[in-house]
């Protein structure tokens, strides 16, 4: 056992006395050198005793914690390191780690309390550390360290730094992270001494400690900054700092800018520094000597460290990997996982970077700080910039959602919203802006983005909706009517169904709404199902009206889609991830509606429908182009994906028609072949999956689709149609798999890929939902009129909605609805207009019979 702690010991933690008495701890009243730390932590750590067990340490910045922390590093025992004022992260660790010794700082000496002896756990015997990764103190995933992690880190920002044993560093982080950990480790590895406090840099008794022990260097992360410009910092007397780091985030270049210059007037060196627990704190800096020609930069690797870009698919930046001898051993989440030896070789660090020709690398961005809205893929820290312009410090939280930005200061929210929104080409329901005092701050002092997210106002129950009122079951010639009025078509026989007739998706939400009072039921497959065969259901005697009624789920759908939707975009709600949801009702009522019959009629009717499509879209869209300066050619054509800005503008308020015109357009294509066509008649629901899995190729972006924006959509369209497909239990069991392995994480929001998830799940299981039967009138006008609520809403709640959100939301939907009526008789009559010009040229072209009279 004791060759196991000797080389499980740290160096640094267990060679202390070779500095003997050069001053290795200052504070208030006192001075130890490092021979008396050495004795101090000695003595702990034989309390600790010869068994190697696991510690966890409640650590503060004072003398007892920093004596436990070195004891258990030079005794060999694996540490786990929590902030002293935070008990429920001890709490937590005690109950996800059970460890064997809990640290605690006394009154002159570190309280243990050994909850066993000896130890519970199989430790590696390189374990030497384990630190909760930034913003997650207290969870119980961990990084693990090695004493080599430790040790080599130490000495890498000890050599670049040039530590001196002259050399005092003054506390200002805190102990329990990284951050200020390391600056604890590469002094006490150079026998340099630390000024040992949990002052701030705000309260003038840490400059009064600092001057009276000379200290010579603090840390500080971007945050620091701004307290030290209130606290006159510039105009200090500090005639012993020799240098300033930084680390912690991304430090505004004007600002590093002024503390350079500021620095070279004082006669002391700023560096910018970059890490991440990961790699044991430190994997980069920025010699001052580079700074003015690199600003914004993190510099160079630190010594004995390396960085690569790997390419991210979709981005024009890679991601920065970094490799070298501090990159941990790899993460813990239970104490099975404290066996565990080398599980991480490079470190992925999750940030996009570039290479610059001098050498320096910058990164511009975090590959997590990405969201889709509406298909845009937003940057989170550009929507800072922007503000940051705009002279307006900002968080923000965002997700795919909309965006939540806290704005610090006084500061017009609503104005700034407006800015933003058009800036990003965001709707303005998208993005909720939030004026504060000051943002939410962890302890390590980084924005809280958890916080700054929790900002944002919670969705309000949907008002109840007036009751439609009900009709009685009619006879078959109804069904005829309902029939012929719902796809204008005179001639309706017994023996003609909705799909022979032509019927789509936009015509049979009126038809089966109507269908279903008519006939007081819905009957499965209706939409194939002969008209004569359709017979009303009789009513049980002494059977009062029915509450509820079954709607169809894709009705359903439908209809709270559109309200969602445009409630979300005029800020009534925030409701995401419904537009997708409908690309998914699409391919199911295509399957339905589309597929029936022989190769060539199909595709007539599948043109039809699409043409049912694009007219009244393109005519409305060319109405706005006129009234408006928001649109431009490319939207007439329905080209913006491919041809229009990269950047989100008005110009994308279509995507979601372009998107359904290009998958419809491509499955019509791909059905027109005939071995394609002879597949799918063949093997249905086979050839929807094979579509589904191609789908996949861009939904995980394996393959690219010429247009930019937005994110890809066949494979929802291709998973409602093997929806469609699914007509028994274990097709529907594989559609429902593929649908939870492959949407969450589709945006990266939770609340969002449920939505999708449950829409596709609802329509997979639940033919129908059970609904007040007086709702289904309103919700059967709602679902049919849909796509021109859609196409409308974009010129109706933008005035409206700053007045009132839910005004917005009803005109909005009131557009749709007229704009749908008009469009519905107009292509009526269109219809019947080509109908009867065929029938008078077929006419026309007949041959004249032998006692037909000829004009001479």
């Amino acid at each position: 056992m004791t060759i196991q702690l000797d080389l499980a010991r740290v160096s640094f933690a267990a060679d202390l006395a070779r500095h003997g008495d050069q001053p290795a701890v200052l504070i208030e009243d006192r001075v130890l050198t490092y021979r008396e730390l050495a004795n101090r932590v000695d003595d702990v750590a034989e309390r600790l005793g010869p068994v190697r067990r696991l510690a966890v340490l409640a650590a503060a910045n004072d003398l007892d914690s920093l004596v436990a922390y070195l004891a258990a590093l030079s005794g060999g025992h694996p540490l786990i390191l929590v902030p002293a004022d935070k008990p429920a992260a001890l709490g937590s660790i005690l109950a996800s780690y059970d460890p064997d010794v809990v640290m605690r700082s006394g009154t002159g000496e570190p309280v243990l309390e050994v909850r066993r002896e000896g130890t519970a756990h199989q430790l590696h015997p390189e374990l030497a550390l384990l630190l909760s990764t930034s913003g997650s103190t207290g969870s119980p995933k961990l990084v693990r360290l090695s004493r080599e992690n430790l040790q080599s880190n130490a000495g890498a920002i000890a050599e670049y730094l040039d530590i001196q044993p002259s050399d005092r560093a003054a506390t200002t982080l805190p102990m329990s992270y990284c951050y200020g950990l390391s600056v604890i480790n590469s002094h006490l590895l150079r026998g340099a001494g630390l000024v040992l406090t949990d002052l701030s840099v705000v309260d003038p008794c840490f400059w009064d400690l600092f001057r009276e022990q000379r200290a010579t260097t603090f840390a500080a992360v971007p945050y620091t900054f701004e307290l030290l410009d209130r606290v006159g910092f510039a105009g200090m007397d500090l005639p012993g700092l020799r240098y300033v780091t930084q680390a912690g985030g991304r430090l505004d270049p004007s600002t590093a800018h002024r503390y350079r210059e500021l620095g070279q007037r004082g006669g002391w060196d700023l560096f910018v520094m970059y890490g991440q627990t990961e790699a044991t704190a430190r994997m980069a800096y920025l010699p001052p000597q580079l700074a003015a020609e690199n600003p914004g930069t993190i510099g160079i690797p630190v010594p004995g460290g390396a960085f690569r870009i790997d390419p991210v698919p979709g981005l024009e930046d890679g991601e920065l990997v970094y490799t070298g001898p501090n990159v941990m051993l790899g993460y813990a989440e239970c104490p099975g996982d404290l066996a565990a030896g080398r599980t991480s070789d490079e470190l992925r660090t999750g940030d996009l970077a570039r290479r610059h020709a001098s050498g320096v690398y910058e990164v511009v961005g975090r590959r997590s700080r990405f969201v889709k809205i509406v298909g845009l893929r937003i940057d989170l820290g550009q929507v800072e910039k922007i503000l940051a312009e705009l002279g307006v410090p900002a968080a923000s939280a965002g997700s795919d959602r909309g965006l939540v930005v806290a704005v610090e200061g006084d500061h017009d929210a609503a104005l700034l919203g407006k800015v933003l929104a058009q800036k990003l080409g965001l709707p303005r329901g998208a993005v909720e802006l939030h004026a504060v005092v000051s943002f939410p701050r962890l302890a390590n002092g980084k924005v809280d983005y958890q916080a700054v997210l929790a900002l944002a106002r919670p969705n309000p129950e949907p008002e109840p909706q007036p009751a439609a009122p009900e009709r009685s079951p009619a006879g078959p010639a109804d069904v005829r009517t309902i029939f012929a009025e719902a796809l204008e078509c005179d001639d309706v026989k017994d023996t003609d169904t909705f799909v022979s007739l032509g019927g789509d998706s936009l015509s049979y939400v009126a038809a089966s709404v109507r269908l279903e009072k008519a006939l007081g039921h819905l009957p499965p497959d209706w939409h194939v199902t002969p008209i004569g065969e359709l017979a009303p259901r009789p009513r049980a005697a002494g059977r009062g009206r029915r509450w509820f009624a079954p709607l169809e789920t894709g009705i359903l759908l439908r209809a709270a889609g559109i309200v969602l939707i445009i409630g979300t975009h005029a800020q009534l709600l925030h409701w995401p991830g419904m537009a997708h949801v409908l690309f998914a009702v699409a391919g199911y009522n295509f399957a339905r509606f589309q597929l029936n019959g022989d190769r060539m009629p199909r595709l007539r009717r599948q043109l039809r429908s699409l043409g049912r499509i694009i007219v009244p879209s393109v005519a409305f869209i060319a109405v706005a182009y006129v009234l408006t300066d928001r649109y431009g050619p490319e939207n007439l054509a329905l080209l913006n994906s491919f041809v229009g800005p990269e950047t989100w503008t008005t110009r994308w308020d279509f995507w979601f028609i372009e998107m359904l015109v290009y998958v419809l357009i491509s499955v019509a294509a791909l059905l027109a072949i005939p071995w394609a066509a002879r597949a799918e008649s063949r093997f249905p629901f086979a050839f929807a999956l094979g579509l589904t899995a191609v789908g996949l190729l861009t939904r995980f972006e394996i393959l690219n689709p010429p247009a930019p924006n937005p994110a890809p959509v066949l494979w929802l369209f291709a998973l409602g149609w093997a929806v469609a497909r699914a007509r028994n239990l274990p097709r529907r069991l594989a559609v429902s798999a593929i649908a939870v392995l492959t949407v969450p994480s589709f945006f990266g929001d939770p609340y969002r890929d449920a939505t999708i998830l449950a829409g596709i799940l609802l329509l997979t299981w639940l033919p129908a939902v059970p609904v007040l039967s007086c709702l289904h009138q309103l919700l059967g006008v709602l679902a049919a009129s849909s796509l021109y609520a859609y196409v409308t809403h974009w010129l109706v709640y933008p005035g409206l909605a700053p007045v009132s959100p839910a005004l917005a939301v009803a005109a909005s939907l009131a557009a749709g609805v007229a704009y749908w009526a008009l469009s519905m008789r107009a292509m009526g009559m269109a219809g019947r207009w080509v109908t009867a010009f065929r029938t008078r040229s077929a006419s026309s072209r007949t041959p004249a019979s032998p006692n037909t009279a000829v004009p001479a």
